[in-house]
């Protein structure tokens, strides 16, 4: 079990008590599938710098070398990376991956920090017309449709073995899974790790809980009567220790995101999870959260970032999201906040969240002493 791998961590991370890890996500990988009436294949394979896009590398630029944070998260698509005529597993579209890799290679090589890769599935594949609730759960061995536990693991193994001498990659299993038990969530946890160290990686994992991987919720029942999160992901087992906990956690009235408003306390909400990772010797990252161009927001957000600085158990964050395609729009928190890409307006022509989320609530909860060199890990 993980409770005795992480247990040398703990006592390390307490010494440091800092954040190792602090960035963005930058979104678009996932971009031009999306179907209002969740027509299957729609986008696929789609075009890049047209239906999708990873990153604009000026902007990197921007955030390394003026904003000095150290950790990008980039999404992608399993059903780009492993088409549906090939299905899940080690075969790739090479085209696809390569795009991919330019955009993690930049930011690892070039720029020297650290890259999260994201596949953006909500732990589900074949159909992501309507995410997040479109496709089939991986592992579901009622669904005849659904790729098998197994092929995820075969997708991981090659996926890591392609970056395993990359020592600024970090390894996302999935994005929010939810609506499916927990203990086939573990299962397929645990087939990714299994998978990545059968490759020779041996970088940071993050591993999902259930319920959109929400802080809030890891301590509690989801979905349909889904067991929590804490119930089963202490269980988890890494040869070599180095998997931390991957959680998003929204400020509005539902977590979701979608609203301008900050409603919800980070730091009381997260502190179950927070004293459930005290008593399991575990470390997590919020790789996801945010909020809108509000006053009420900024002190939010500043809140939950100084919470994640004070607690150990807390490595890293990322906030959402930058990206290349969102231009005017936003990718959460209200529809005139904007994104976080430098240089790009709201849906109002007014300044977007880089300007004005990042400015006031990120920019100066930076760490100056982020982790700038070795394989990334927990300490």
């Amino acid at each position: 079990m993980l409770l005795s791998y992480f247990t040398p961590y703990i006592f390390l991370g307490a010494v440091w008590a800092k954040i190792l890890y602090a960035g963005v996500n930058e979104s678009g990988g996932e971009f031009g599938v999306f179907s209002s009436n969740g027509t299957v294949g729609t986008g696929l394979p789609g075009r890049f710098n047209v239906d999708y896009a990873f990153i604009n590398k000026s902007t990197v630029d921007i955030f390394v070398d003026q904003e000095k944070i150290n950790f990008f998260r980039v999404t992608f698509l399993m059903e780009r990376m492993c088409p549906l005529s090939f299905g899940l597993g080690k075969k790739f579209n090479e085209t696809y991956f390569a795009e991919f890799a330019d955009a993690i290679n930049y930011i690892t090589l070039d720029k020297g920090v650290y890259a999260l890769l994201d596949p953006h599935n909500y732990m589900r594949y074949n159909d992501p017309s309507m995410q997040p609730f479109s496709g089939s759960v991986i592992g579901n061995t009622s669904d005849p449709t659904a790729a098998t536990t197994q092929q995820f693991q075969d997708f991981w193994h090659e996926l890591a073995l392609r970056f395993v001498n990359n020592p600024k990659v970090v390894f996302g299993i999935n994005n929010e899974p939810h609506d499916m038990p927990t203990d086939l969530l573990l299962k397929n946890n645990q087939a990714a790790i299994n998978g990545i160290r059968s490759a020779g990686a041996r970088q940071l994992i993050l591993a999902p809980g259930n319920g959109f991987t929400g802080g809030h919720a890891w301590t509690q029942v989801t979905g349909a009567g889904d067991a929590p999160s804490s119930d089963f992901l202490n269980k988890l087992v890494d040869p070599i220790r180095n998997t931390a906990m991957d959680v998003h956690e929204y400020l509005d009235i539902d977590f979701s995101g979608s609203h301008d408003e900050c409603t919800q306390p980070g730091p009381s909400n997260l502190a179950n999870l927070t004293t459930w990772l005290r008593e399991n010797n575990l470390k997590a990252v919020l790789s996801e959260f945010g909020g809108g161009d509000n006053e009420n927001c900024f002190e939010q957000i500043d809140d939950l970032v100084q919470y994640l600085a004070a607690n150990d158990e807390w490595i890293g964050w990322t906030i959402w999201a930058a990206g290349p395609l969102w231009g005017p729009n936003s990718p959460c928190c209200g529809a005139d906040t904007g994104s976080l890409e430098p240089g790009m307006l709201n849906d109002l022509g007014q300044p977007n969240a880089f300007s004005t989320v990042w400015a006031n609530s990120i920019r100066p909860n930076i760490p100056k002493n982020l982790k700038r060199n070795g394989i990334s890990s927990l300490n």
